[in-house]
């Protein structure tokens, strides 16, 4: 069952229906079109079918687990936001999820009403950064905010939504040291010392998609990150 949109649809992807109804409930107070999928093949299915605006996506679901869903959404091209879903507070399964392609993770139990924050927060990055703004270069790195493109010595560079945010903010000011918790609230939307992890990982994925160009991106031990040529 579809809810009517009114801000977009969000795709939600969740086998426990108690936790599936919960986020239901709160995405559709605050305005969005909510569908709910409860196994990882009807939910890719309707991710290729109705084309959401982001997808919140347990990672352990029967049919196909959450990160193989995103992996063969990025697979075909789609970037549509995705934050996961988690049962387990370790390393491995945040780290998976974020280098096949995910925006973000939320562990359970969690607060429906942060989740919901988190996603209005990447909704709300994408339209700002579709915006035109002027172009960032830093040596072999070329980055267009208006057409969201990155290209490394003249090659595209194909980056997820929060990769190329990322990318973006540094390169806003090289430079510019920026801590993880300035990084955090100013890319995902929120400020949350437990959450700086996510920080390390996505940087983690950018360095690994430059290469030679990694070091572009240095780190300022016991402080933060800074882009500088």
């Amino acid at each position: 069952m579809t809810d009517a949109p009114g801000r977009g649809l969000v795709l939600v992807v969740e086998d426990e229906r108690p936790i599936a109804d919960l986020v239901r409930l709160y995405l559709s107070r605050e305005g969005f079109g909510v569908q709910v999928e409860h196994d990882g093949t009807a939910g890719l299915a309707a991710a290729r079918r109705l084309r959401p605006v982001a997808c919140i996506l347990d990672i352990a679901l029967p049919g196909l687990p959450g990160t193989e869903i995103c992996r063969l959404l990025r697979a075909d091209g789609d970037w549509t936001p995705v934050v996961f879903l988690t049962a387990r507070d370790d390393e491995v399964d945040r780290i998976l999820g974020l280098e096949l392609g995910g925006d973000d993770y939320v562990t359970k139990p969690f607060s429906p009403r942060e989740l919901v924050t988190r996603v209005k927060a990447l909704l709300r990055r994408a339209a700002v950064s579709a915006e035109p703004d002027r172009a960032r270069v830093l040596g072999p790195l070329a980055l267009d905010p208006g057409r969201r493109a990155v290209t490394l010595d003249g090659r595209p560079l194909t980056l997820t939504a929060t990769e190329f945010d990322l990318l973006a903010h540094l390169l806003g000011r090289p430079g510019r040291v920026f801590t993880r918790e300035e990084l955090l609230a100013a890319v995902w939307g929120y400020a949350s010392h437990a959450g700086t992890r996510t920080v390390d990982v996505h940087v983690a994925q950018v360095r690994a998609k430059l290469g030679a160009a990694a070091s572009l991106i240095r780190t300022v031990r016991g402080v933060g990150y800074t882009a500088d040529a």
